[in-house]
């Protein structure tokens, strides 16, 4: 026990009742008054009341007109001394606070102005003073006196007087008063009970309403949440994951293994971030896949017209952040050429794009891809995929509208209705592989290819109702929000 509360218990013993901390010790901060009381009550040796009060002091500017009168009033003397005063002469008798006590004097219907330009005293104190209301009211405040609300608005918004707040405590005796604490006990030991100390011990009650103390740990990002749910519906559909952690592309398998030509704006510096350090990267070993490549971009082949363009190899090494997860997709459907048969892949990782940051933009976000290859599958085995494949996720009713994509012909846009906001929004891309994207690999004409993409924030915003991307990616991420959300289910309907 501190010596302060000693203090305390032994004054209370003293006068039976404290009224008022502050008299009783003046020295002390409220504060510590108030930690000190607490500690006694909750060993019931008291209990108190809180009392908090507002108090004024005088500003130095609120000192002066306590003591010698306020602007106007000042003002006011000199014009019943002078008998008429030029306003222009005003700063030069009262200085920087003339203007102010000429304006509060005309607001008070004090002084008036002659058509000279000259300040007298008005009727309303013509051969007499006026009270000084200003000083009184000043006065009022650091006394402790009510005061009207509009008055005492006034004198703050003028700066003459600073509220400050005053804490006082009144304390009575508690039930188990005694000029000491003794420490209570916490638990029962092995000691006594042998000695059979513990029936004459004092136990600390046990608060069985308390929540324990919480446990430091880790926490998975909502990101992580949505993402897991995403690979389960995979795996449930029988899809394998890809191989997606490497960040860096070369230009080849980012555009140009995906029959994006060269001059298409998507591999501009506004668009894409490219490395500058090293600025190259290799080509595939595969001369005769390379060669093809180029044929089917400058002059077409395997039934396409291609381009029309010279195709440059030295910018398919240019080393670019990987603009979508795609280039993933066309280096295992490289490798499938090998050995071509149906599979289904997947992957779901990050890419970057040159944009500008709002709240739903990213320079970098996550893309959740699917790949399924057969034979002779249709555009209706797509949108029949696509049903499936969203209604575990709870999007249902879906639209498609035919759109435009370099490497997929036909292309689809996929739209769902969002009941929050009752409209249509679009909830992924789609397509069919390109046989200029394909063939070149050395894949057979009848084993098409499907592919789909979608954002990995767009869901996890919707689920976990952000409204600003930037409050789930990147550094303005609260971690309260992090430690705190459920995982997401996305078998409950998200739009």
């Amino acid at each position: 026990m501190s010596d302060f509360q000693l203090q305390i218990l032994g004054k209370l013993g003293d006068l039976g009742e404290i009224s008022s901390t502050l008299q009783v010790f003046p020295s002390v901060d409220p504060q510590d008054v108030l930690s000190a009381l607490n500690s006694l009550k909750a060993h019931e040796k008291l209990d108190f009341k809180r009392y908090d009060s507002i108090l004024y002091t005088a500003t130095d500017e609120g000192k002066e007109i306590a003591a010698h009168g306020s602007h106007e009033m000042k003002l006011l003397q000199l014009i019943n001394e002078v008998g008429k005063l030029q306003i222009r002469d005003v700063p030069t008798k009262l200085g920087s606070n003339g203007k102010v006590g000429q304006a509060r004097a005309f607001k008070n219907g004090w002084i008036s102005k002659t058509k000279e330009n000259e300040l007298e005293p008005s009727e309303k104190v013509k051969g007499q003073l006026p009270a000084d209301e200003t000083q009184l009211a000043i006065t009022k405040a650091v006394n402790g006196e009510k005061l009207d609300d509009k008055v005492l608005t006034d004198l703050k918004k003028r700066k003459l007087i600073i509220p400050r707040k005053q804490t006082d405590f009144s304390v009575t005796k508690g039930s188990d008063f005694s000029l000491e604490v003794a420490k209570p006990e916490t638990d029962i030991t092995t000691d006594m009970i042998v000695s059979g100390s513990y029936k004459d011990a004092h136990f600390k009650p046990y608060n069985f309403n308390s929540q324990g103390i919480t446990i430091n740990s880790g926490s998975l990002h909502p990101l992580s949440k949505v993402r897991e749910e995403f690979r389960q519906i995979f795996f449930g559909m029988g899809f394998t994951e890809m191989p997606s952690n490497q960040y860096v592309e070369t230009g080849f398998w980012n555009f140009d293994a995906l029959y994006v030509p060269q001059q298409h704006p998507a591999r501009d510096l506004q668009d894409t971030f490219y490395i500058k350090d090293p600025l190259t990267g290799g080509l595939p070993s595969d001369t005769s896949y390379m060669s093809d490549v180029k044929a089917v971009h400058e002059n077409g082949k395997f039934d396409s017209v291609g381009y029309r363009y010279t195709w440059k190899e030295q910018e398919c090494q240019r080393l670019v952040l990987r603009t979508h997860t795609t280039p993933i997709s066309a280096s295992m459907l490289h490798k499938l050429a090998a050995k071509p048969g149906p599979v289904r892949l997947f992957s779901i990782d990050r890419v970057f794009r040159n944009e500008a940051v709002d709240a739903t933009h990213l320079a970098e976000f996550h893309q959740v891809e699917g790949v399924l290859a057969d034979y002779n599958i249709t555009l209706g085995d797509l949108i029949k995929f696509m049903e499936e494949f969203f209604a575990k996720m709870g999007v249902t009713g879906l639209r498609f509208k035919p759109t435009y994509n370099p490497y997929t012909e036909p292309s689809m846009e996929i739209f769902s209705w969002h009941e929050g906001l009752k409209k249509w929004v679009e909830v992924g891309n789609s397509g069919m592989f390109r046989a200029e994207m394909l063939e070149p690999m050395g894949l057979p004409r009848d084993l098409r290819v499907l592919g789909w993409g979608l954002s990995l924030e767009r869901p996890t915003m919707i689920k976990y109702n952000v409204q600003n991307i930037r409050e789930l990616l990147g550094h303005k991420v609260s971690l309260d929000f992090i430690e705190t959300n459920p995982a997401a289910r996305l078998d409950e309907e998200l739009y």
